[in-house]
């Protein structure tokens, strides 16, 4: 399956948001997951410096993906194609 980064902005200030979205996503993952649309949760990084917060999940589409943040509440993500 393929990997997608998902990038999120993120205030330096809050790096407990960053943590908070990480576990949100990976729950609407596993979600998605149980109701028979495979989605893994990989990682998240967040670059305090930059504000900016990496999601990488792997699923067969971008739009799998595209569901797991909805679910997950992130806001304006961008959803790109990755190659680990």
């Amino acid at each position: 399956m393929p990997s997608y980064f998902v990038e999120t902005y993120i205030p330096r200030a809050r790096p407990d948001d960053a943590r908070a979205a990480g576990r949100s996503v990976r729950a609407a993952a596993r979600e998605l997951t149980r109701s028979g649309e495979p989605i893994r949760y990989v990682r998240m990084t967040f670059l305090p410096g930059d504000e900016t917060c990496f999601h990488v999940l792997v699923a067969d589409t971008a739009e799998t993906v595209a569901e797991v943040c909805r679910r997950a509440g992130l806001a304006s993500p961008r959803i790109v194609p990755a190659l680990e």
